[in-house]
């Protein structure tokens, strides 16, 4: 079996196990741990954004570089700085890590499910391309 398959299962296992533990027994993290799971479906959408945006700049000029690290970073690290202070920390301490599991379970499930939804096979798309 492939790392991709366990890291995968492994992932799916937690997500259910968190989010399932707290729906049958009712724990007062449970509408958290989905919002967090969605999270995390939106940092595997970014991650996978951003790293095709990254093979699309290699050759370009270095302007054009730091143009894009620097728009991406003006935009990341005060969202990032937000949610940690306005959202993390502004939570039930007993909610966090819960939350923080979930989220990162999250974002390697998404990122798998992705990445075998939507193969990057370069070779056979050129080959449809040239016949």
């Amino acid at each position: 079996m492939k790392k991709k398959m366990i890291i995968l299962f492994i992932a799916l296992a937690t997500l259910l196990i968190m989010i399932g533990k707290s729906f049958i027994l009712n724990e007062s993290v449970k509408y958290y741990l989905v919002i967090f799971m969605f999270v995390g479906l939106g940092l595997a959408l970014l991650r996978i954004g951003v790293n095709t945006a990254i093979k699309k700049i290699k050759g370009k000029h270095i302007s054009l570089k730091i143009l894009f690290f620097a728009v991406l970073l003006g935009l990341g690290l005060p969202f990032q700085n937000w949610f940690r202070k306005s959202v993390i920390f502004a939570m039930d301490s007993d909610y966090i890590l819960p939350c923080i599991i979930t989220t990162a379970a999250s974002v390697f499930f998404f990122t798998i499910i992705f990445g075998l939804l939507f193969p990057k096979d370069h070779k056979n798309h050129t080959k449809k391309l040239e016949q």
